[in-house]
């Protein structure tokens, strides 16, 4: 048998429940009443055991118990849930992870992960140690009271730990060659009787006393480590001609509890989890589902609503209630996840990379027959076209949609980063998150969480001010690092903010001179100033520590955000805090194109990011050519002649071009072209190392032509339009004809 899709699917599953724990650690840490939660974190610690024991992982096992054990502690209240221990269990969870990984990579721990897991269940044995000879007050459950109805209010061994046996023999048990005194004596076979009491009220008057009959009773507090079924089959002889309940100790009504809790997802009756638990004999279900056939068949002339099996087994006192409502609750979970399991499948990324290429090239094709129809100019071939082209691009975007993943689960990640740097750094920080609901291609989420991470530790360590600084000024001890998602211009936009203190610009100019990265004369802006930040090498750390100091993230990020096709900016106010700005492209694989063209070339530009497309002609031609900008209703538009850019030999059109206004973020600017080819659907092939300099361009695509045109950056076009095209004073002029003409309307 082929283990091998199993054991990935375990692996799958065993990240996902590592991930769910940390959330639920870190939100239990605020919300340390909520059984919910602790509930959730033992299911996944649970679980994650249970599948490695199948798999025979020991190492996997051994240690998860022991976290078991310590989440079974804290769910039954007898250990309180503190900052230490969600420490501790936060630790445990990571060991398990490098447990599971190293299983995953057929590999041995190294010696310093093996020290580590040594620490982490030295840690947890000398917690459950702790606990050991503590009472566990808020353990007892209530609902095992339920069960005494039908025995006499006699002191219930069960509080310390025994089980208590309420038993009355038949009267013909003597009769049948039965001694009651022996099922007493072979029961100290199991264990200890540590009390008993007989009971004599069956006893009747001398009169009608019958020797050959019994009328005795017993109530024995008994310790023992057999099992329930173990003990009734101690009366197995006179089950039948005797009234029997075995109530277990409260230690054992939560061990049944936490096996109920740990059952496997099946979809079982509830009189099968409660004997699969322990907690229930197969001969109590099978008494219990007769009495509930006898009382339907007495109903059956005046129908009613049947008496539930749960029910009937609490009356007759073989199970406590808590118990059946731990099984009922067992068995909505199951359901509940059975009907989320129907409606979701695990797909393969790699199966779903390959359906994207084949979208991709199924693309190419249709755009091929879109070319062949025009050629052509047949009515009924033209309007087939157009239809396969409908299809292919609603198929398109179901497909892209496929790849779409919430950016909430990376965020969440950063939950822990916050908690644990915040307590190194000895600093009061929270991490807020909203726009967690944003889809981003899959690919993108991943490769944009190692960025994120710098700059939160970053804005950790740099941006947020000590406790002491943050009052003085006024501000509240706790600061804050927000992160922030949210669509914008066909692109996502993600902010990383915090409160602190913002960039010390005087500082970062100081150290970029000494470290020779500016002239000692040069005059930066304030912007300028800022991105010096990214710049390889910087720091402006006094120390290095294991935070920061050594000049590597910041530049990092950026060229991890640029292979994205993404852009970061800064925004920074001194007192009041930074805000870093990471727009990225909604998808890397397959766009909505405009197609423009220079000569005989063609380049896309992503529709996304257009906003409209006007003539440049005549002397608005000219003057727009001389002054580098063009009056947009009033408003500067610098302009960028793409034959100019690319240095294309060929000669400009006499008679008139075409400007594609775009826009990326609050900028706009306008790409000169000859030609206006309109929208084509654009699959992104990326250009290679060789082409990695290039600005200005962000890939290639091939065309239903068969030929390559070029898919053009905006965001870089957009800097060359800056540097090279709307000159300082050309704006004042522009500004200043604007507002001479307002005056004039006035």
């Amino acid at each position: 048998m082929d283990l091998e899709p199993a054991l990935e699917a375990f692996f799958a599953e065993a990240d996902e429940l590592l991930t769910r724990m940390e959330e639920s650690l870190l939100q239990l840490e605020s919300e340390p009443d909520n059984n919910e939660l602790i509930n959730d974190i033992f299911r996944a610690a649970h679980t994650i055991k249970g599948t490695a024991g199948v798999f025979g992982f020991d190492d996997v096992v051994h240690f998860t118990h022991e976290v078991e054990s310590v989440l079974d502690r804290v769910r039954d209240g007898q250990m309180r849930v503190t900052n230490d221990v969600i420490g501790l269990l936060l630790r445990n969870k990571d060991h398990i992870g490098v447990l599971v990984r190293a299983v995953a990579e057929k590999r041995d721990l190294d010696a310093a992960q093996r020290a580590e897991g040594e620490v982490q269940t030295a840690a947890l044995l000398a917690l459950l140690g702790k606990q050991t000879d503590k009472p566990a007050a808020s353990a007892v459950i209530a609902a095992p009271v339920d069960v005494t109805r039908s025995v006499p209010a006699a002191d219930d061994g069960c509080e310390n730990g025994n089980w208590h046996l309420s038993i009355r023999f038949g009267n013909d048990v003597l009769r049948g060659g039965m001694d009651p005194l022996s099922f007493l004596r072979y029961m100290r076979t199991l264990g200890d009787i540590v009390h008993l009491d007989t009971l004599a009220t069956a006893l009747p008057s001398w009169l009608e006393f019958d020797p050959e009959s019994c009328y005795l009773g017993f109530e024995i507090d008994f310790r023992s480590d057999a099992t329930k079924s173990e003990i009734e089959g101690v009366f197995e002889f006179v089950r039948e001609e005797c009234v029997l309940h075995i109530i277990p100790p409260y230690s054992q009504v939560s061990e049944y509890i936490s096996v109920l809790r740990a059952l496997p997802e099946d979809d079982l009756k509830l009189g099968e989890m409660l004997v699969l638990s322990g907690a229930l004999t197969r001969s109590e279900l099978e008494r219990g589902l007769s009495l509930q056939s006898e009382a339907a068949a007495n109903d059956a002339e005046e129908p009613a609503t049947p008496q539930q099996i749960g029910e009937i087994l609490i009356e007759g006192g073989a199970v406590s209630a808590g118990v059946v409502d731990a099984a009922l609750a067992k068995q909505k979970q199951v359901k509940d996840t059975k009907a989320q399991e129907a409606r979701s499948l695990r797909i393969d990324a790699d199966k779903l990379d390959q359906l994207i290429e084949l979208v991709g090239e199924l693309v190419v094709a249709s755009a091929g027959v879109q070319n062949v129809a025009q050629m052509l100019a047949q009515g009924h071939l033209t309007e087939a076209s157009e239809v396969l082209t409908r299809l292919v691009e609603e198929v398109r975007d179901q497909a892209l949609s496929l790849r779409m993943v919430q950016i909430g689960a990376t965020f969440q990640r950063f939950q822990r980063v916050v908690r644990d740097v915040s307590r190194e750094l000895g600093k009061d920080i929270e991490l807020q998150i909203s726009g967690g609901e944003t889809d981003l291609d899959k690919t993108v989420v991943e490769r944009i969480g190692d960025p994120l991470m710098h700059l939160i530790r970053n804005s950790m360590d740099h941006g947020i001010e000590t406790t002491d600084v943050r009052l003085s000024a006024g501000k509240p001890a706790r600061a804050k690092v927000m992160l922030n998602a949210y669509h914008e211009a066909g692109g996502v936009v993600i902010d990383v903010a915090d409160d602190g203190g913002g960039l010390n610009r005087a500082k970062i100019l100081r150290k970029a001179i000494e470290r020779g990265l500016v002239a000692e004369d040069a005059q930066l802006g304030e912007r300028e100033i800022d991105r010096l930040i990214f710049a390889p090498g910087f720091s402006t750390a006094d120390q290095v520590s294991n935070l920061s100091g050594r000049g590597v993230g910041m530049d990092v990020v950026r060229r991890d955000i640029e292979a994205l096709r993404g852009t970061v900016d800064i925004d920074t106010e001194p007192g009041k805090g930074t805000r870093i700005r990471i727009r990225l492209p909604l998808t890397l694989a397959i766009i909505d194109g405009f197609r423009v063209g220079i000569d005989k070339a063609s380049f896309v530009l992503p529709v996304d990011m257009i906003v409209e497309c006007v003539e440049l002609a005549g002397s608005i031609r000219d003057g727009a050519r001389t002054r580098g900008y063009l009056d947009m209703r009033g408003e500067v538009l610098p302009l960028l002649w793409l034959r100019e850019a690319f240095d294309m030999d060929s000669s400009a059109p006499e008679r008139r071009e075409n400007v594609v206004v775009v826009q990326f973020g609050q900028t706009k600017a306008g790409i000169v072209v000859d030609q206006l080819m309109g929208e084509h659907q654009t699959v992104i092939r990326p250009l290679g190392k060789l082409f990695s300099a290039l600005r200005g361009v962000s890939g290639s695509t091939i065309l239903g032509s068969g030929e390559i045109a070029l898919i053009l950056d905006v965001a870089g076009l957009m800097k060359m339009a800056g540097s090279a095209g709307a000159t300082a004073a050309g704006i004042t002029e522009m500004q200043g004809q604007t507002s001479r003409a307002m005056t004039a309307l006035g």
